[in-house]
């Protein structure tokens, strides 16, 4: 994929996309033609934005990781724990504890779709605070 290649995300994304029109056109010229208008359209495209973004976000990160309050460090995987016992309750404890009648009356804690889509954000931005926190650790022991 040349180019591409160097972008990870792009590649990947460009690579399914490949594979569906595989399966969906059958015509293989049809199907290499909007392959290759795929592959313009996203070489074509300055990403220098979404680097940028990214990298924003990253410094943020960076800046609650290394946070004088204990709150400011820890407030994600607080949340993140909070997210992890309604699910917990929901799909493990709850029906376990109704199938043996313990728990018959327990109620079931309502999930609404934006805290699902806060919890996808949160787990994204636990992996990336992790790695930004191991990579200012490594960066501070070089330069330390």
């Amino acid at each position: 994929m040349g180019l591409l290649s160097a972008i990870p995300l792009i590649g990947n994304v460009l690579d399914k996309a490949f594979g569906i029109i595989d399966k969906a056109v059958e015509d293989k010229d049809l199907a290499n033609k909007l392959k290759q208008e795929l592959q313009l359209v996203a070489m074509n495209n300055d990403y220098s934005a979404y680097e940028k973004e990214i990298q924003v976000k990253a410094e943020a990160l960076v800046a609650e990781i290394k946070g004088q309050s204990w709150l400011q460090r820890n407030w994600r995987p607080i949340l993140m724990l909070t997210f992890t016992y309604i699910i917990a309750h929901n799909y493990i404890l709850a029906p376990i504890l109704r199938m043996f009648s313990f728990g018959a009356n327990m109620p079931v804690l309502e999930i609404p779709p934006d805290m699902w889509d806060l919890l996808k954000l949160g787990i994204c931005g636990y992996i990336v605070g992790r790695s930004a926190e191991k990579i200012v650790k490594e960066y501070q022991g070089k330069n330390g």
